[in-house]
This record gives structure tokens, sequence and C-alpha cells, in this order.
């Protein structure tokens, strides 16, 4: 276990301050592994049980790797148990709960006081952080949290960057804020919309999205005659949020006394973690080597880092309550998401002897990529060669493993590297990410 003050050398400039812990969903053991190679400081998990995605958990040998492997690198690793429990999901917590002490998880996230104080009993030696499913969204309940023995709030996505500054001042606790990912409509992700539309209970991690869906309006006594729903003309998406970015913010974020700014994306595909983290390690960096001479909430972050969030999967993007409460432009009416620029089309999976690449959308002899180093290059080159085992091909699908020859040749290939390319109009193939 990883002392809860340990970060990678990475996270203090050369003043010797501490950065914000770089916190990354880890929905599987490669995106857990995606996210140390791109600069992860810890990453956060859920098993099988307790975990509010229920269709990105670990299993029990899974958590124990994934804990080995981040521990040999200084990253540490969370475990969310933040289900809001009924007495049934009470049978197997503290089995469970001393399992994963035993396997020495750095901290459990957990939103249940009922859950909190069977922690706190049975396993009182692992640090306990508050999810933000706890919804805090005010001074007096990070103190009673702290009171308790919690180690760090998660605070509630609907605070604004001076209500977090109020809360720095009148606490010790560390607080966690969520930077970047998906918005529910609802305080915090407590939402009962799916469980009453499709007997999916968000709340004990299978939620069916329906506010990412396209809606009609059917009249009682005209059945099959279907009304226009309009937000000022946009269309019918009229729950879907933009997704949470404060990229451009995390000089004020840290000016405030925040301890951990955390990505959301346990279900989203390795390329969206990597890529995500990656940009955020770099900003993070950035900002660290100009702290000495600039004051933090004072730096500007290059356009380059802008330019790359276009490169990324996404609803568009909001600051969501950081000023103020959002607007009519913070939502997206006019579809489920925007139009990716640039597509995964391989991870690095073997450097030694023959360096093998897993296809993750399909890629053609004459196709410019970009590899994608840790930090903020990437390496440009065109595909003149594809190899497998039984020889060269034309082109490779999804799922293949095959060597790369390029030009430029690429140096450097690191497992867990992630390969992308330009979405062509013509090829808007998706695969796995």
């Amino acid at each position: 276990m990883l002392s809860d003050n340990t970060n990678n050398i990475s996270n203090t400039n050369n003043t010797g301050r501490r950065l914000p812990e770089l916190l990354a969903p880890a929905g599987s053991l490669d995106k857990l592994k995606i996210a140390i190679h791109y600069g992860a400081d810890a990453v956060y998990m859920g098993g099988a049980a307790y975990s509010l995605r229920a269709h990105a958990v670990l299993k029990m040998e899974e958590i124990a790797a994934a804990v080995s492997y981040a521990h040999e690198r200084g990253v540490r690793v969370f475990i969310t148990i933040n289900i809001m429990a009924h007495n049934s999901d009470l049978s197997g917590l503290r089995d469970y709960l001393r399992r994963l002490r035993d396997m020495r998880v750095d901290g459990l996230i957990i939103s249940d006081p009922g859950i909190f104080a069977l922690a706190r009993k049975w396993v009182p030696e692992i640090n306990i952080h508050i999810s933000t499913q706890a919804n805090i969204t005010n001074s007096a309940s990070a103190l009673f949290w702290q009171e308790q023995g919690a180690g760090r709030v998660n605070l509630a996505r609907e605070l604004t960057l001076a209500e977090i500054k109020e809360i720095r001042a009148d606490t010790n606790i560390k607080l966690e804020v969520f930077v970047h990912g998906a918005l529910c409509i609802s305080y915090s992700g407590r939402c009962s919309l799916s469980l009453y539309m499709t007997g999916r209970d968000a709340n004990h991690g299978n939620c069916a999205h329906p506010c990412r869906y396209r809606y009609i309006l059917e009249e009682e006594k005209r059945p099959g005659q279907y009304f226009p729903v309009e937000e000022d003309g946009h269309g019918t998406y009229i729950f879907n949020s933009r997704d949470l970015c404060l990229l451009h913010r995390l000089p004020e974020l840290m000016a405030a006394g925040v301890d951990s700014i955390k990505i959301e994306g346990r279900m989203k595909s390795v390329y969206y973690v990597g890529a995500v983290v990656r940009l955020y390690r770099a900003a993070l960096d950035y900002i660290a080597a100009r702290r000495e001479t600039t004051e933090a909430a004072a730096i500007t972050l290059p356009a380059a880092m802008n330019d790359e969030l276009a490169k990324i999967g996404s609803r568009g993007y909001t600051e969501n309550f950081f000023d103020g409460p959002p607007e009519q432009q913070d939502m997206l009416y006019s579809g489920i998401k925007y139009a990716q620029t640039h597509a995964p089309v391989g991870l690095v999976r073997q450097v030694d002897g023959r360096k093998l690449i897993e296809v993750r959308n399909q890629i053609i002899s004459g196709d410019w990529i970009e590899y994608l180093e840790p930090g903020f290059k990437q390496q440009q080159a065109r595909i003149i060669r594809i190899n497998n085992e039984k020889g060269e091909l034309e082109k490779a699908n999804p799922g293949n493993m095959v060597e790369l020859q390029t030009e430029p040749p690429i140096v450097d290939w690191q497992v867990n590297g992630l390969l992308r390319r330009k979405q062509p109009e013509n090829r808007m193939d998706q695969g796995a990410g």
C-alpha cells in the first residue's frame, strides 16, 4: 500500500510544491496500463460488486494483478464501493473489504454512510475517499466527513470555483475534483431515470444512459402521431449535456488548493483514456515548469492543447458550473456526440524482437499515422508495409497483430503506446478503440 501523500516525481516542480494528483479511470487492466503509461499518478476501478459501472469491473484476481502492476510503478489504486446500498447489498461486504485490504489497495471510494461505517470498523487501515455520489456541495458536509475520519472528498460536480475555494479555506481534508468526462442530468450522478424507463438501476451501476436518447412527443389521444420537441430549434436530445472539460482552468484549481484532479471514463476506450491522461499530464507538467516564476492562476496553456482536445471523441465541451450555472449552450441538442477527427488504429503490444501492434481500426498501406509518446510529442509517419506472421498485407483489420514499416521510421516504440490517424471523410469505420 502506497502512502496517500506519495506522488510520482512528476508531481513536484523544482520548488518542491506539489502538483495535484492525476487520477485516471481503469475499467480494465488494459486501461490501467495505458493510464499509467501516459502519466497517471493514481487509478480508480471497481470490482464485480458495489461499483457504479456494472460493465467496467474487474475480477478479484484482476484487481490483485492491477495493484501489483501499479505499485511496482509508484502508482496508487483506489477501489469504488459507491452504490446506493440496500440491506441485501451488505451480504459479503466484510469478506470483500478484507480481501481488498490483503491486496493492499490504497483507498476505497465510498458514498453510503453505512458502508463507510462498516469499512471503518472492519478495515480501519484503508484510507477512505468520499465519492461524488455523496453530493458534497458545502463546507459543513466536507467537515462532517473529515470528522468521521475520511481522508478525501470528491466534491460534487455542481460547484463553482468560488465554492471550491471556500471549502478549501474551511477544511483540512483532501479535495478531489472531476475535470473531464461525461456529465449526468442529475446531482453528481444520483439519477433514477434509467430505472424508471428501462428497469436498469443507475445507482447500482447499471445505467442505460437515457439522457443520451432522442425523444419524441406523443399526445395520449393521438397514438402514433408525433409532435416536434424542440429546444430553441436545435433538436430533441433534451437531456444530452456536453462533456466536462476544465483543462484550461487547471491553473486556477491548483491555486485553489485542489489535491486531486479526476478524469471520468471507466467505460470509455483505451484510446480515450490514454489520450486524455496524456493531455492532462502534459498540462500539469507545463504549469509546474512555469510556476516558479509565474503565479499558478495566471498561467495560460498553449493553444496546441486545445487542438488536441478536438482529436479525442466527445459531445463537445462545457465548464459546467465552474463560473456559474450552465446554460443552453452547455447542452448538445443536435445529436449524441460530435464527429471524431482522429481514430485509434493501434496499440503497441510488444517491442522486444518483433514490434507487434494490435490493430484497433482498419489500416491500409499508405495511411499516415501518429504515434503518441508520453509527454506531448507525437511522431508522424506513413505506413509503407504491413506484415503479419504469414507475410505482407495490403490492409489490416481490428484484432490483427501486425508489424509496421513506416517512413520516416518511428523510433522508441514503447509497450502500451497508442497509434492514431486522421479520420478520412469516406472511412468512418470505428473499432474498439
